[in-house]
């Protein structure tokens, strides 16, 4: 029997709607009241005898709820072998869910997403984040996903520890969870479903457009700005040395040289402080500065044919030499030099409220 984890937060009457055609497919349905507050309580009181209810005491966020769930199914059902995600908001059809799981139920190990249609019936605040994240996605990733931003998953338990380890708490946790299965090598499938929305603003949506933004792609850019401000220094520093060196293939290099030590040891310490928050250990030292040899390499390989070879000015060649290295740099440092291991098991929280049968 498949379980359907929803988190809701100051959820409508549509929550009844779908736990009752839920209840009707003989799922179980484990719903998370994230913090929701007393005026909402008639509306959990009136799904309470379908599913069971798990209550934060205040807002946590998506993602906690999630694994606020995921949690109480490990210690509690641990006979499901299919798991179901999916909002509270009605912009999900329970056949749908249904769909992923007789999909999910066909695979050994992948995370199945129901994909929405990215057309002109999208809200365009939707549209517009959808196609932002996925193209960001894509390049940290190296995998190509339709629609990162579906809440509609489905997956086999085998994923569920897994799951538990992954950092987010909000709406980023969705992202992180695309991120870290790519990572793994673990199947990302997609199975297409209905594209539905109350209205242009999508206005049932909790989603805030800047904060949860920023949130999802915190990542990508505390690095941009850890790599920008490394760059800049590196830039300077050239520049500088430029200024009362001739122009010689043998002094660029040399110049390149002294500049890319320089930022180098900046970026480490800045990487490993406020973009992957990792100790100065001596393998990641050594892994990062094996790094930045090939980029010392690669960086003065492009910079001497774009100046030698095709006459760009070495101003310019500096500034595209250094953008072409940039995403190169983000997916070895994520992937390789500052990953992080996986978590052991993780401790139920808040599981306080009403139970039933489901």
């Amino acid at each position: 029997m498949p379980v359907v984890i929803i988190p809701a937060y100051k959820p409508d009457e549509t929550l009844a709607a779908i736990t009752d055609q839920l209840w009707t497919y003989g799922c179980r349905i484990v719903v998370v009241d994230d913090g929701s507050g007393e005026e909402y309580q008639p509306v959990f009181d009136r799904v309470q005898d379908v599913c069971v209810i798990l209550r934060h005491s205040e807002n946590r966020g998506k993602g906690a709820a999630i694994k606020t769930a995921l949690s109480y199914i490990k210690e509690e059902m641990r006979e499901c072998s299919l798991i179901g995600v999916m909002d509270c908001d009605g912009q999900h059809l329970t056949e749908d869910m249904m769909k992923l799981f007789e999909y999910a139920g066909t695979q050994e190990s992948a995370m199945v997403l129901g994909v929405r249609e990215v057309g002109k019936d999208m809200p365009p605040k939707s549209r517009l984040g959808n196609q932002i994240t996925k193209a960001v996605f894509r390049l940290a990733s190296g995998v190509k996903v339709s629609d990162t931003q579906t809440g509609l998953r489905a997956f086999r338990s085998e994923l569920l520890q897994r799951l538990l380890s992954i950092e987010g708490e909000r709406y980023e946790y969705e992202m992180n969870v695309l991120m870290a299965l790519a990572k793994a090598g673990i199947v990302i499938e997609e199975v297409p479903i209905h594209t539905i929305y109350r209205d242009e603003k999508n206005s049932n949506s909790h989603f805030r457009v800047v904060w949860d933004s920023l949130r999802i792609y915190k990542d990508i850019l505390k690095f941009t700005a850890s790599s920008f401000s490394s760059f800049l220094l590196d830039y300077l520093l050239f520049s500088a040395l430029m200024i009362f060196l001739p122009h010689t293939a043998a002094l660029v290099l040399a110049a390149n040289v002294a500049a890319r030590v320089v930022s180098a040891f900046y970026n480490y310490c800045m990487n490993c402080r406020f973009v992957f928050h990792t100790q100065k250990k001596a393998g990641t030292a050594v892994r990062y500065f094996g790094l930045a040899g090939v980029i010392l390499f690669l960086n003065n390989l492009i910079l001497e044919i774009l100046v030698q070879f095709l006459g760009i000015s070495v101003y310019p060649a500096k500034l595209l030499t250094e953008c072409f290295l940039f995403l190169f740099s983000w997916l070895v440092q994520k992937c390789i030099i500052f990953r992080k291991e996986t978590s052991g098991d993780n401790v139920i929280h808040a599981l306080t409220g009403g139970k039933a049968e489901g």
